[in-house]
């Protein structure tokens, strides 16, 4: 899907919920069968190596990792959802364009 990193069950509090905690954390939840994912994965890509020095991206598999999509009640893909402080900071569902994820991105900065 991109450069960022897969989470699972194991490895998500320590990377997510503890890792927000000291630098912003940015979620993406997708499936390899989901046409509007596939449609993002480009843009997706330039904005991880555009924000990867200053922001940790992550992506979960709904299909691999469904316990991870439930706790956060991930119910449609694409969902990207936010961290900072150890918990969630916001989302979006659905395709959205470069500057309304970016836009996302620099308010979790700010």
């Amino acid at each position: 899907m991109s450069d960022a990193q897969d989470l699972t069950q194991a490895t998500f509090d320590q990377k997510v919920i503890e890792g927000s905690k000291t630098r912003p954390v940015v979620v993406d939840f997708w499936a390899v069968w989901c046409g509007p994912c596939k449609a993002m994965e480009p843009m997706w890509n330039e904005v991880v190596a555009e924000y990867q020095d200053r922001i940790n991206f992550f992506k979960v598999n709904v299909d691999e990792e469904s316990p991870i999509s439930m706790r956060f009640g991930v119910m449609s893909i694409p969902t990207t959802i936010y961290f900072k402080g150890g918990k969630p900071a916001g989302q979006t569902v659905g395709l959205v364009d470069k500057s309304e994820l970016t836009g996302h991105l620099e308010k979790l900065l700010g």
